[in-house]
């Protein structure tokens, strides 16, 4: 692993108080942009961790907020739960103050992009909608924003899909027409034959090594164009 530091952050920024996860690059010699990695249903798991971790490690500055305050799981059961106590206001002032928390790091370039996973991915792009300090926002298979809320976008959009996931992927036509409508730089990439949350690699039935590998050379392409 390249050299990176890792650890878990307090935040308080506008009287919104969050803890996350932060990755960054050791011995940085120049401001370096950010990117808050928002979670899948899980939680702020191992899995997540690794990704802020990939990221540090290409230059950036991670930081995955727990939006779940503590809880992790592995059983859908429980991961439902969890997603309906959320409160999704709360988690998007949460998803802000990370935002607001690299961008106040004296290290950082004052760009970041966020990302996010499932139920992440959804709440990547409604907070971009919302938060003009948002550069660029790239989801991976998770649902819709309000579509009346894409005019305030100000950040170019990445959207990552699986063919097999109908449930999700059916509804992209939507938000592809409404972002082109309103003039914002996308690109959406559908993989063919693969099922949702093709790119956890630690959840083996679904895990697509091919596709995830491809996926994440477009994320680091995207937002290397976007942030740098």
């Amino acid at each position: 692993m390249a050299n990176i530091q890792s650890e878990i952050v307090q935040m308080n920024i506008n009287g919104v108080s969050a803890e996350g996860y932060l990755s960054k690059p050791g011995n940085l010699d120049s401001k370096a942009p950010g990117i808050v990695v928002i979670q899948e249903w899980w939680g702020l798991d191992d899995h997540i961790k690794s990704i802020t971790e990939r990221f540090a490690e290409q230059g950036f500055i991670a930081l995955a907020p727990d939006l779940f305050h503590g809880s992790v799981t592995t059983e859908p059961d429980e991961a439902m739960k969890l997603t309906q106590a959320m409160d999704q206001a709360r988690a998007r002032e949460e998803i802000d103050a990370c935002v607001a928390y690299i961008q106040n790091s004296e290290d950082s370039s004052g760009k970041v992009g966020v990302v996010g996973y499932c139920l992440g991915g959804g709440l990547s792009i409604q907070s971009a909608c919302e938060n003009s300090n948002i550069s660029a926002c790239n989801i991976y298979y998770g649902g819709n924003p309000d579509l009346n809320s894409v005019q305030n976008l100000k950040a170019p959009v990445l959207g990552i899909y699986a063919e097999n996931d109908e449930r999700i992927t059916s509804t992209v036509p939507e938000l592809e027409k409404a972002l082109n409508d309103n003039g914002i730089v996308n690109e959406i990439i559908i993989y063919p034959n693969v099922d949702h949350a093709f790119f956890n690699d630690t959840n083996i039935p679904v895990y697509n090594k091919e596709a995830a590998e491809s996926a994440w050379s477009k994320t680091l392409s995207f937002f290397s164009a976007n942030l740098r």
